[in-house]
């Protein structure tokens, strides 16, 4: 089976994990322009991304547009659910999903996903059951190194690069 589907939280893997708050209340995150291209590679491949994230934000939701990540889920406290519900959808099946998440509310999502990622700096108890550890930190092209290790697994590097040349 094909990885098809990949499936990113945002906090701590698209970035570093911190909120920060302007002097008017605006909630600040910085995303990862490398993750980003990676992101519109995957897809230029044809294949498909989802966010689920357990947090509310316009900041992310602008992100996800910008990326035309068509899949896009915010506010979810059980993600396991959400992906079953999208892979139903899609017609898809847990063996073609790859999945990145940093923190506890990550765990059953990852344990499901065929093959599971997390960033270098996400919790020990998430490192236990991830398949790959990556060697950036969330925020820090952890999306990017997902994405090329799948892309290198699924013999698509020559495709990949064709789309920059």
């Amino acid at each position: 089976m094909s990885i098809e589907l990949i499936v990113l939280d945002v906090d701590g893997t698209m970035t570093d994990s911190r909120i920060t708050y302007s002097h008017n209340g605006d909630e600040i995150k910085s995303f990862n322009v490398k993750d980003g291209l990676a992101i519109a590679s995957w897809r230029k491949l044809g294949k498909q991304v989802a966010i689920i994230t357990g947090r509310s934000s316009d900041i992310v939701a602008r992100r996800a547009k910008e990326l035309h990540i068509e899949h896009f889920y915010q506010g979810i406290h059980k993600k396991k659910e959400v992906l079953e519900t999208l892979l139903e959808k899609l017609d898809l099946s847990m063996e073609n999903v790859a999945a990145i998440g940093d923190d506890l509310n990550d765990l059953k999502m990852l344990k499901a996903a065929e093959i599971s990622f997390v960033p270098r700096d996400a919790s020990a108890y998430v490192d236990k059951i991830a398949n790959v550890i990556l060697s950036k930190k969330g925020g820090d092209g952890a999306v990017r190194e997902m994405i090329e290790y799948l892309i290198m697994k699924e013999g698509l590097e020559e495709k990949y690069l064709e789309l920059w040349e």
